[in-house]
């Protein structure tokens, strides 16, 4: 999930906030600044510490962090080309990668790393950062968009497959080897032949205009999208690309979608805009004897719309059969960009928005009656000289207070440096990666959270 300010500067440059991005469990935030980068520790609401501040190199645009360990993934606006891979708590840079073209978007699990160009795609094993495959000439892709699942045992890739259309491409980037696929038109349903198309799994007809958004649940079981219209997001099932849910974000106007977010039981998915609002949807199936046991007016119109919807044209149709949003949050912004994130901290679920105004703003979430979240905390990412943590006007309660009656319902869902080394590797081929010795080792490929800390994991790479 990656927040980016344009090049020309503005009001989001005030503060040398250039990029943002949570790691893959949602348990810290990376901030790409003018000066470097920092990463910030998310699991706590009172307190935002900052793991790390990088000054490696300068206007950072690109910052991603592997899970919770201490490989990190840099790029400079400066030498937008090239790709640096540190080992942060060393101060020891792994290696460096240069490409033929600007990155524009860097995505990470536990087997692979994919670095995205405006018309390429390239696919390195993580382990020791050999280029495993290059997807050359895909469509025009200005804003790098693309997901990669989190869950390394199916290491599913979502690209645009059309830069005219919102055509999804799922792509296995575990089993890079010539297998079929199937097509499904997200509208109709239905599935064309299969096709010889090295490693894709499916080709989805999501949307009638330009991709916008994408994102994977943690398992890689679902995948959710957004056009650039942005007023219907879609849900389908991975690997078969069926449609699953469909969620009308408004009808009155057209937004950008700055990023999506499932929450890791992928009950729920948020999505942020350029708009003051952040929508949450529910992603539950309705029963259809639900209905029958209450009877009640709500439901008896609901009948009704159906019956009717028969008579009707499909976008109509369509409209009604659209789920709306079952909590939102009112931001005190308009017009900046924001990344959010779903997450359970200190054992409550809440909503975390990164803003490019320089806070990360931290929500509760009702899961079980929705409606509009409640702030909770307002941490400054940059402390500029004032306090880095700032509470609301009428003071919030800590962590572990009594919430006000309004919010009861938490406690019924609470549950039981030193500089870079000179010695990098420059450049790559398709034979070559790294060179000597495993980037990570081989048991860090375990269920577990990565840990990075041994003075012997992760050595610096030489020539």
């Amino acid at each position: 999930m990656d927040l980016q300010d344009e090049a020309d500067g503005g009001p989001e440059m005030l503060r040398g906030f250039i990029c943002a991005s949570f790691n893959q469990d949602t348990t810290s935030l990376s901030v790409g600044t003018k000066t470097g980068y920092r990463l910030f520790s998310v699991t706590a609401v009172d307190k935002l510490d900052c793991i790390h501040e990088g000054v490696e190199c300068p206007d950072v645009c690109i910052v991603e962090r592997l899970f919770s360990s201490s490989l990190v993934v840099v790029v400079s606006q400066s030498v937008p080309r090239r790709m640096n891979v540190y080992h942060f708590k060393k101060g020891t840079e792994i290696c460096n990668y240069s490409y033929t073209n600007n990155i524009l978007s860097v995505r990470l699990n536990r087997q692979r790393l994919v670095v995205c160009l405006e018309e390429s795609i390239y696919i390195h094993n993580i382990k020791d950062m050999k280029l495993l495959k290059t997807l050359l000439n895909t469509p025009t892709n200005p804003s790098g968009l693309c997901a990669l699942s989190v869950n390394h045992g199916n290491s599913f890739l979502a690209y645009p497959g059309s830069a005219t259309i919102g055509e999804i491409t799922v792509y296995d980037a575990n089993n890079l080897v010539s297998r079929g696929g199937f097509q499904i038109n997200a509208i109709t349903g239905r599935r064309h032949s299969r096709f010889p198309v090295q490693s894709t799994v499916t080709l989805i007809q999501a949307h009638a205009s330009p991709l916008a958004a994408l994102t994977f649940n943690a398992s890689g079981t679902k995948l959710a999208s957004a056009s650039e219209k942005g007023t219907v997001i879609r849900v389908f099932s991975i690997p078969e690309g069926q449609r699953l849910f469909e969620f009308r974000r408004g009808m009155k106007r057209y937004v950008s979608i700055s990023s999506l977010s499932f929450s890791a039981d992928a009950q729920f998915l948020c999505a942020s805009s350029n708009t003051e609002t952040v929508h949450i949807f529910k992603l539950e199936q309705h029963s259809p004897n639900q209905e029958e046991e209450s009877p009640t007016w709500s439901a008896y119109v609901g009948k009704m719309f159906t019956a009717a919807s028969t008579y009707l044209p499909a976008q109509v149709t369509d409209m009604m059969h659209q789920d709306r949003a079952f909590a939102t949050v009112r931001l005190n912004m308009f017009g900046l960009k924001n990344i959010c994130a779903l997450a359970m901290v200190q054992k409550l679920p809440r909503l975390l928005v990164a803003s490019s105004d320089g806070y990360l703003y931290i929500y509760n979430v009702d899961p079980q009656d929705g409606g509009e979240c409640v702030l909770v905390q307002k941490h400054r990412l940059f402390d500029d000289g004032e306090e880095q943590a700032e509470h609301k006007e009428d003071q919030p309660p800590a962590e572990g207070s009594h919430l006000p009656a309004g919010q009861s319902y938490a406690a019924t869902v609470a549950l039981p440096s030193s500089p870079p080394s000179s010695t990098t590797l420059l450049g790559y081929s398709e034979e070559g990666g790294a060179q000597k010795g495993d980037v990570i080792p081989e048991h860090e490929f375990a269920e577990g959270p990565l840990c990075l800390d041994d003075e012997n994991e992760f050595p610096p790479i030489s020539n």
